[in-house]
């Protein structure tokens, strides 16, 4: 028996428990937990937003604040959605125990392992990237207090923060009690995409391993009925009928498995696609404008951070899309390249209808207008920049 849980997703489980996601844990300690969480990241939206309220809205301003508000908004977005659909990743999870469980063929377990493997590897790299962001930007912040804290210490200095926000304190007095909402908000923020976006990427490289099932049952089918002599073709055919209904029904479960995870969070995914386009031309524009005018590097580093990220979570999205599309796509090429025509009518007629279905086009589809690939991901890109172009060309 396979526990599916532990075996490919304890670090996911660590990541979603850090933030009170884990569909498993529902206590009333974790119910506390996700509260705090949503006031922490609520509140910080919220006093970045009276800045508007209480400051001249000239234009830059306004692209200045709105730059990280929206980066923010996916934090929230990501964070409720993944607690609403918490049914729908047990079920998930439910699914693949039943679906590996059923498996007795070493050839295909060890597509199994190889495409867990690589889902613990995607989660693992994510891991150290955002921690090595998050490292780098308090780092950065602590540096630049410690410098003119030590190194200047008969001088005095007033703090900055690099998100500009209006608490309606002290903030001379308060600063590191602001310093510390604000970075909280970032950690918590990253680690709500690193762990909602590594645990849907883990589950389609689930999916991409199902559709390789498929495939490879299907060569096996039709190397079973050209392995033995002729004397026993009836129970060849037999075996090769077997292997064909399993392929199909893996197929099935396959494209099942997919479009269940997209349209349960196909809302997230239609709010997530337009933060992610206006976040990424906003956070261009910042960079600069703050390169090329206020020449202060330190406030640049916030929006590459978040810059990078949007981009970089962007990309995978349509990556780990496009290798569901080739995935499923191989398992018609399988079919194509194997010599069915030389089969007996029964098993071509099964092979006939898996063929048929290939002529639909199949893909992680949002809203009926986007489909997850590197084409769309070209698109949004395009798009993003194109706004970007916009307001440098009118500011």
């Amino acid at each position: 028996m396979i526990d599916v849980v532990d075996k490919y997703f304890s670090l996911n489980r660590t990541l979603l428990l850090i933030i009170g996601l884990w569909p498993y844990e529902k206590s009333k300690c974790v119910v506390i937990q996700m509260i705090c969480i949503f006031c922490i990241v609520i509140t910080c939206i919220i006093f970045q937003l009276t800045t508007l309220l209480t400051s001249k809205c000239t234009p830059d301003f306004i692209v200045k604040v709105l730059s990280i508000v929206i980066a923010f908004s996916s934090f929230i977005v990501k964070y409720i959605s993944f607690y609403v659909n918490s049914e729908t990743i047990k079920c998930l999870a439910r699914q693949l125990h039943h679906i590996y469980n059923d498996l007795n063929d070493n050839g295909e377990i060890a597509i199994v392992e190889r495409y867990g493997n690589n889902a613990k590897c995607y989660t693992i790299v994510f891991t150290i990237i955002f921690t090595t962001g998050l490292f780098s930007f308090v780092g950065l912040q602590l540096w630049a207090d410690f410098k003119h804290t030590i190194l200047s210490s008969n001088l005095s200095h007033s703090h900055e923060l690099l998100i500009d926000t209006e608490y309606i304190i002290d903030e001379e007095k308060y600063f590191y009690l602001m310093f510390l909402h604000i970075n909280m908000t970032i950690i918590i923020g990253c680690i709500i995409i690193l762990a909602t976006g590594a645990m849907l990427v883990a589950y389609l490289q689930h999916a991409c391993g199902m559709f390789k099932i498929a495939s490879y049952r299907i060569e096996k089918a039709i190397n079973i009925y050209y392995s033995v002599s002729k004397n026993i073709k009836v129970q060849n055919e037999m075996l090769a009928h077997d292997d064909i209904v399993r392929a199909v029904d893996m197929h099935r479960k396959a494209m099942t498995f997919s479009t269940h995870l997209i349209s349960s969070f196909e809302m997230s995914f239609m709010f997530l696609i337009v933060i992610g386009v206006l976040s990424l031309s906003l956070n261009i524009f910042r960079i600069f404008q703050v390169a090329l005018i206020e020449h202060k590097i330190r406030k640049l580093f916030l929006n590459f951070l978040a810059a990078s990220y949007c981009l970089l979570y962007m990309f995978m999205a349509n990556f780990i899309g496009q290798q569901i599309i080739d995935c499923y796509n191989d398992v018609f090429a399988t079919a194509y390249k194997a010599q069915w025509y030389k089969t007996s009518l029964y098993v071509q007629r099964l092979i006939i209808i898996l063929l048929q279905r290939g002529n639909k086009n199949f893909g992680l589809r949002v809203g009926g207008l986007f489909i997850a690939s590197i084409e769309c991901f070209a698109t949004l890109f395009n798009a993003s920049m194109s706004y970007f172009t916009l307001m440098y060309s009118v500011r």
